[in-house]
């Protein structure tokens, strides 16, 4: 039977997104499918893989069909995990696609790999969701 297993991002420095990453989102990086090439981040309470690394030469697309979301209860914890997030390295993204009040903001990780990060107490956007 197949099964959905957990997303993949495309990165040029492991070392670099391991460490942003596992900060994140509070994960950590599992001896489990790791090599040179290859991370698998899981959950720090060992209930199971949260997150896969993969080297990749391409670079991060500026309109993705895919991206994370990361969600957030209020406003407030919003501001302040995207303030967290930019001091571990990711940058705020001039979108160009917000609608008029917007309940995310779009982020880039330090390899430029596009998330959004989500008040629920507002969600979703009058766009329908977030529109990368």
């Amino acid at each position: 039977m197949l099964r959905l297993g957990f997303p993949v991002l495309g990165v040029s420095d492991l070392p670099r997104a391991t460490a942003f990453w596992t900060a994140a989102l509070n994960l950590v990086a599992t001896s489990e499918w790791q090599s040179s090439t290859w991370r698998t981040l899981s959950y720090r309470d060992g209930s199971g893989r949260a997150l896969g690394l993969m080297s990749s030469s391409s670079p991060a697309e500026p309109r993705p069909r895919l991206h994370l979301d990361l969600f957030t209860d209020t406003v407030d914890e919003q501001r302040k995990e995207v303030a967290r997030l930019v001091g571990l390295g990711a940058r705020v993204v001039d979108w160009d696609l917000y609608p008029p009040e917007p309940d995310f903001v779009v982020l880039a990780d330090t390899e430029g790999n596009l998330m959004c990060v989500v008040d629920l107490s507002h969600a979703p956007s009058g766009s329908g969701g977030p529109a990368l």
